[in-house]
């Protein structure tokens, strides 16, 4: 625990996905972080760039890079030819940093960050040339292969701040599980497996450690949001969201006062906006509602960057790098903290987090809610149902169903069923296609009943938090749908106290959800609004 003193600046730990650190870096390093920093001790965490798009982005063109060094297909060249795109887009952005500012030292700040790009893609290039020789990439060779795109970024922010008056330096995490763990790999992946969260929690010395030795000097410390090297590979063990959960990890460390992640959007809607023209900015969500919205098909925060939080009571607010004024959306923990020592300042926090969530709806001890928070759509689903032949007990069916499935890289994302039959709802998960997966998990199934496949269907997610403890929600929402005659195919409620889940027809899905945001979250369609506009006492 940092000890706080009456000179002591909170911190506050910023995370920036690659997009942004692409195309929105003057504002970042010209506006947002200085003014923070007059309030804060600012800790910087960068994804790796993505200038154009994700698919474009540093991070698959260094999968792409080794891919091509361990394919018998490529040619030796190709994954030099990754490097070399790499290598200029990253030369480019440190000729257009400025250059004739007031400090006579920019022209060598930006020749010392061409050099360093230089060397990490040319240490990148000698790595994937003895992988090539290897002929196979284990976890760790892919940990650090990957970990270059997030020093490349930081090393670019580091001397955009520097360039306009703010020393920085960029705090390498690449290593730091081999710095503070020292059991074997198979222990690690023992320890990760049985507990995450504590696995992680068991870094956050030696992430203190080198972010302070970092900001003792003075220079604000910008953190790769690569960590590693874990056990089975970040990227397999935790997912893209990776640089999202080393934020999490910083903010733990520090005992930050909030972690911000700034995206190129408002905030979490209460829809796709993309989808519902008319979804609102939440001013708050609360973390259970933010994981479910993850996991049914919201690009929100990773689930154990939440819990994580979650286990230290630091609130986390999403940012929009286009509006650094907005408020964002805050996503509030309603369990208490860890801190088993209540301070003045705690009750405080406290005091003033029950308000606020009682203000936007979440009443009562348990802040339920009345009316749902957010509804969002996961696609690609297919049901499957299947009828048993009575060759397995009712209690060995599900599993054995649910066994085969997985074996074939299908998850059960909802499940309904009874003593002989069961209905599934299905995807994929990794590369693989879930028509193709099905098609060859198919003839396992029918060795224990009648199996049926529907595809192109969608579940819908209804999320509210307590919301199960609302009477007369389920009906509501149901009833919606049977108004504008869309037809359900498999219910899930009860499993979870804020999510009442359903499937129905693709082609269903965006009507299905335009009827639930206005008729039972109460939010008016376009047509509404126009009637109320016109609608007034001088009509009468």
């Amino acid at each position: 625990m940092i000890a706080r003193t009456e000179e002591y600046r909170p911190w506050l730990v910023q995370k920036y996905g690659g997009t942004s650190v692409g195309k929105l870096l003057d504002t970042i390093t010209e506006s947002i972080i200085p003014q923070y920093r007059q309030d804060y001790n600012v800790a910087v965490v960068c994804s790796a760039r993505s200038s154009a798009s994700k698919s474009a982005g540093t991070t698959n063109l260094l999968l792409r890079a080794l891919a091509c060094a361990v394919s018998e297909e490529a040619r030796g060249a190709d994954f030099d030819e990754v490097v070399d795109v790499i290598q200029s887009e990253h030369l480019l952005v440190a000729e257009s940093l400025p250059s004739d500012g007031a400090l006579q030292s920019a022209s060598k700040l930006i020749q010392q960050l061409r050099q360093n790009i230089v060397e990490e893609c040319e240490a990148l290039r000698k790595f994937l040339r003895a992988t090539r020789v290897i002929g196979e990439a284990s976890d760790r060779t892919q940990d650090r292969v990957l970990g270059v795109g997030e020093k490349l970024s930081c090393l670019v922010v580091a001397a955009a701040l520097s360039l306009r008056g703010v020393e920085a330096e960029m705090v390498n995490l690449e290593n730091i599980v081999q710095v503070a763990d020292k059991r074997s790999t198979r222990e690690q992946q023992a320890a990760y497996k049985q507990n995450p969260i504590l696995f992680l929690q068991g870094l956050r010395d030696a992430v203190r450690d080198a972010i302070l030795q970092c900001s003792a000097s003075g220079k604000v410390p910008v953190v790769t949001g690569f960590f590693g090297s874990m056990p089975h590979s970040l990227l397999h063990t935790v997912g893209r969201g990776y640089s999202d959960l080393c934020a999490a990890l910083c903010a733990v460390s520090l005992d930050a006062e909030e972690l911000q992640i700034w995206k190129e959007v408002a905030g979490i809607f209460t829809a796709d906006p993309t989808k519902v023209s008319t979804a609102r900015v939440l001013p708050m969500i609360t973390l259970e509602e933010a994981v479910e919205l993850t996991y049914y098909g919201s690009e929100v925060i990773h689930p154990l960057t939440m819990s994580l939080l979650n286990k230290e009571d630091i609130n986390l607010r999403l940012k929009n790098v286009k509006d650094p004024a907005g408020a964002g959306t805050v996503v509030y923990s309603t369990t208490p903290g860890s801190s088993p020592v209540q301070t003045p300042s705690s009750t405080e926090m406290e005091i003033s987090r029950s308000l606020f969530m009682t203000s936007n709806g979440y009443y009562g001890k348990d802040q339920a809610k009345r009316v749902p928070t957010a509804i969002t759509t996961k696609d690609s689903i297919t049901l499957v149902n299947i009828t048993s032949n009575g060759k397995l007990p009712p209690q060995a069916f599900l599993g054995q169903v649910i066994g085969i499935l997985g074996q074939h890289q299908l998850s059960v994302d909802l499940a309904s069923s009874s003593r002989q039959s069961l209905s599934l709802a299905v995807s994929a998960y990794g590369l693989v296609n879930v028509s193709d997966a099905i098609d060859q998990a198919l003839p396992d199934l029918e060795e224990f009943g009648t199996a049926t496949i529907v595809p192109k269907m969608s579940i819908i997610s209804v999320v509210g938090h307590k919301m199960r403890n609302m009477v007369g929600i389920a009906a509501e929402i149901f009833s919606a749908l049977a108004s504008a005659r869309i037809n359900i195919r498999l219910i899930s409620q009860g499993a979870s106290e804020i999510n009442i889940s359903f499937v129905v027809r693709t082609q269903d899905a965006l009507l299905a959800m335009e009827v639930i945001h206005s008729q039972v979250m109460q939010i008016p369609g376009h047509v509404e609004r126009e009637i109320s506009l016109i609608t007034g006492p001088w009509l009468y």
